[in-house]
Order: C-alpha cells, then structure tokens, then sequence
C-alpha cells in the first residue's frame, strides 16, 4: 500500500515506510496498544512455559479465552507449524496459563470460566509470504496473520489478513498428525454456518436480510462468528445476533442511557445476563422493523 500526503494546494508527496529493526519495537508497539487493536488484555510479556517463549500472553474478555501472540520479522516461518505447537502447549498446560492470570492481573479466574475452545494464535509481522497466507487460509484454523508497517510522519498500518470466501476446512489435514488432530478437535472456529445449520429457511432468509443490512450501513464492517452469537464490527462490536428456531435475537452495543430509541423497541437488559455485547436487545420474527433498527445500529459508528 502507497501512502501519500495531502497539502493545501492538492499536491500529493509520497510518505515513506519506515522499517522496523528489531521485533521488539513491533511487540511494545502492539503490547501498550492491545485493547485498541485487538480488545485483549495484557496478560504477560515474554512468558516462559515448558521451555517455550511466548512474545505476549493474552485474554479475549469477550469469548474468555487465552491469546498468544508472536511478532516476526523474517518471513522464514511456517506459521502454522509454531502454531500448532503453541495451541498444543497451552492445551496440555492450561493451569499455569490461569496461575499466571491471576498473578499478573491479581484475578481470581477459574480453570471453568475458560473457553478453550476459542484459544488462537496471531502471528504478527511486518509481511507474510504467499506460501504462509496460502497455509493459514482455512475457514476454521486458530491462527491469525497480522501485517504492520510503519511510515514517516508516525504512521502506523495494521491489517488483519482475512481468510478468503472460499477457504476449506484443515481437519482433512490434521489426520496425518496427532498434534494437529489433538488441537483440532478441542479447539473450535466458528463460522456462520455453524449458527445457520440446523434453523428453518426462514430464520435463514431472515438473517439474510439483517446481516446485508448491517453491512450495508458503513464500508469496513466486519462478521465474525463466535460461539454463542455472530458478531458485526468496525473496529469493535457494534451489533450482534443469536439466531434462534424461531427468531432472530439482536443486540446493539452502546451502554444503557446511549442509545436515542423513540419507538421505545430495544429491551434494557443493562442488569440481566446476555449472550451478545451492549445493554439492548430485541427479538424479531419478521423485517417490519428492519430499516428502524438499522438507524439504531448506526448509532453505534
């Protein structure tokens, strides 16, 4: 990506990329930005476990699960491989992941609170090779590709490369390794499929026509499928749907007193549990009050 700089006079000047020396200038970078980037919390820097490094130690509080994260210069890494190898090792050593939890963050986590399943691995580097995007592109794979570059004038990039539509599923390959098989089958990525297998075609359609609208509403938003509910985002959550047998159940994520609903639709539930993020729900059967909704939604951008 060129990145140039705009003067008064319209008259573009090319910004120039500045390298990166050291890894460690991309870890500071990412560890004292975490909750902006990626809204983990920092767990620890440089932990050691079973002879292993790990550049940083976090945790997702939205899906209650560890992050581990990696920062490479040299693309000469096969990512998935040290992937595998660091989902492996927290999997086999899941109580010294809690003990150091609760001693950097003076926490009280127990071993049950912990999704496992949606432990991941983002491996963050100032580019990957095509052989490297080409190996992690799978639907359901717990490994993230990060590409940061810095720029003069203190611009920094940060993109998180997707995995393609049409990406397949790696539990065909797993079978040839134990570890990978092991890993595979305790670890879960969700997709929207899993949320939309076993509903009516109507609930289906349904979603359908809630989804397109909420990608409708700003360029850049994003689906990310979790365990209990799919997530839309633009940076950070701004809805997310339950797709149920009979209804669809959506939330919008502004806290209580933010939200500006004249029709009174949205249900506070500020001091109720719930599955998605922010403090208002809504059931829907039909599309009645699709385009209402949407203005809600919008309200979050």
């Amino acid at each position: 990506m060129q990145l140039f700089l705009n003067s008064a006079s319209q008259v573009l000047t090319s910004i120039k990329e500045k390298p990166f020396k050291l890894e460690r200038e991309i870890q500071i970078l990412f560890e004292s930005n975490l909750k902006e980037l990626m809204e983990l919390v920092l767990v620890k820097s440089e932990f050691s476990i079973k002879n292993k490094r790990i550049d940083t130690l976090a945790f997702d509080p939205e899906t209650k699960a560890f992050i581990i994260i990696e920062y490479k210069r040299s693309k000469n890494i096969s990512v998935v491989d040290q992937g595998f190898t660091y989902l492996s090792l927290m999997l086999e050593n899941k109580a010294d992941f809690i003990v150091e939890y609760n001693e950097a963050l003076q926490a009280n986590l127990k071993r049950k609170e912990v999704d496992w399943s949606q432990t991941r691995v983002a491996f963050v580097s100032t580019g990957f090779t095509e052989n490297q995007t080409t190996a992690t592109n799978f639907k359901d794979i717990a490994i993230e590709l990060w590409e940061i570059k810095r720029y003069e004038n203190n611009l920094i990039s940060i993109n998180q490369i997707k995995k393609s539509k049409s990406a397949e599923s790696i539990k065909p390959l797993t079978e040839k390794s134990q570890t990978l098989k092991s890993v595979s089958e305790e670890i879960k990525v969700y997709t929207e499929e899993d949320h939309l297998g076993n509903k009516p075609q109507e609930i289906v359609e349904l979603y359908e026509s809630y989804r397109q609208s909420i990608l409708n509403l700003a360029d850049d938003i994003e689906i990310e499928p979790k365990k209990l509910y799919i997530a839309f985002k633009k940076g950070k959550n701004i809805s997310d749907i339950v797709v149920l047998h009979k209804s669809l159940k959506i939330f919008i994520n502004l806290p209580k007193g933010k939200l500006d609903d004249p029709k009174k639709l949205m249900r506070d539930i500020s001091e109720k549990g719930h599955w998605g993020n922010g403090d208002y729900e809504v059931n829907v059967k039909d599309d009645k009050h699709l385009e209402y909704i949407m203005s809600l939604i919008k309200q979050t951008l």
